[in-house]
Order: C-alpha cells, then sequence, then structure tokens
C-alpha cells in the first residue's frame, strides 16, 4: 500500500516538475510547483513525519506559493495573452485525473483497517522532539532561511517597482 503510494505521488511530484520547467507562463509554473509540494506533503506522510506534512501544506503550498504568486503577477506587468490551455491536459489530464481518484479510493477502501498501525520503520519522531530539534540544534538555518525568503521576496518587489 505504502509502495503504490510512494510511486504515484513521487510520479505525481517529479511530472509537476516537469511541468514547471516546460511551462511558458509564469502562473502555470507557480501552479505546478504547488503541485510539486503538495506531492512532498503526501511522501513526508508516507514516511510518518505529520508535522512537517502539515507544515509542508501551510507554509509551502499556502503561504509561500501565495507570495509567490503575487510577485510573478507584480512582476509580469504587461498584458497576457488569453489561452485555451494545452490540448494534453484536456486529452490527458482529466482521465488521468479519474483514473487516479479511483485508484487512490479504491486503495482506502480496501486497506481501510491498516491505516491505523501502520509504521515505516521503528523510530518514530514525535511533534515535541522535533520542535525541540528545530529550535534549539537547528534554530539558526531556520531563521537564516526565512530571513533569506524575505529579503528575495523584498527584491523582486524592488525590482518591479516603477519608477515615476
Amino acid at each position: 500500500m505504502h509502495l503504490a503510494l510512494f510511486f504515484i505521488f513521487g510520479a505525481l511530484c517529479l511530472a509537476g516538475a516537469l511541468n514547471l520547467l516546460l511551462q511558458r507562463h509564469p502562473i502555470n509554473s507557480a501552479l505546478s510547483l504547488i503541485v510539486v509540494m503538495s506531492s512532498l506533503a503526501v511522501l513526508y506522510l508516507l514516511l510518518g513525519a505529520e508535522f512537517l506534512a502539515a507544515a509542508q501544506v501551510i507554509v509551502y503550498s499556502g503561504a509561500i506559493m501565495v507570495l509567490f504568486t503575487f510577485v510573478i503577477m507584480l512582476l509580469n506587468a504587461g498584458k497576457e495573452e488569453r489561452t485555451r490551455g494545452s490540448k494534453l491536459a484536456y486529452i490527458a489530464g482529466f482521465p488521468g485525473a479519474a483514473a487516479l481518484l479511483s485508484l487512490l479510493t479504491f486503495m482506502f477502501l480496501s486497506h481501510q483497517g491498516e491505516f491505523a498501525r501502520a509504521r515505516i520503520g521503528e523510530y518514530v519522531v514525535t511533534t515535541s522532539e522535533l520542535s525541540r530539534m528545530l529550535f534549539t540544534d537547528l534554530l539558526l538555518p531556520f531563521e537564516v532561511t526565512s530571513v533569506l525568503i524575505l529579503i528575495a521576496i523584498l527584491g523582486a518587489v524592488a525590482l518591479a517597482r516603477k519608477e515615476h
């Protein structure tokens, strides 16, 4: 069960990353990055790291991607042409999404009792142990990363500002 979910969401993560690189429009690239971040959250969940999965969804898929989308929209000051979307998305996207949804539904319904006792390894990190390590040993890299993200966003806004 875990192996099948790992391959499904790993493939979805790789497909989102390739779509991120191959897109011509920056908003579509940002949406592909949201798919990658959400797939990574599911992979964290499969590894038993519930706190990291929740932080991945809240911080990266939510807040950071909203900020990136606003910066992209701010930098893209010109008029963007309307497209009808990719033909590949219509041909493969809807049947692929329906197949993925039906496969996941089948897997979850057929293995309902196994989710309560599913563990990957012997050592399971609790949220209190993880937060203690994050705010003691890894406090400096954590804060430096947040400051670097803030500087990058401020730099993008300063570059996009129009001179009067």
